[in-house]
């Protein structure tokens, strides 16, 4: 598997830099990354723990499919 060459930090995303952002609107983000051509996200277990993962494998399981072939 290949990943782009640009990455998209999701820490501010549901942890750090205040209290966790609207889901719709971190939801909007993600999909708008993947239209710009990115597919590489940055995220940690100490960001929740997993509340992080949960947001951004939630907002990204409609582009999975599309990605494994």
């Amino acid at each position: 598997m290949e990943v782009s060459a640009l990455g998209l930090g999701c820490m501010g995303m549901s942890f750090s830099y205040g209290p966790p952002k609207d889901k719709q609107e971190m939801t909007a983000l993600l999909h708008a990354a993947v239209d710009r051509g990115i597919t590489f996200f940055d995220t940690a277990e100490v960001y929740g723990p997993f509340t992080n993962e949960d947001l951004v494998g939630e907002a990204l399981a409609p582009f999975l499919r599309s990605w494994s072939r």
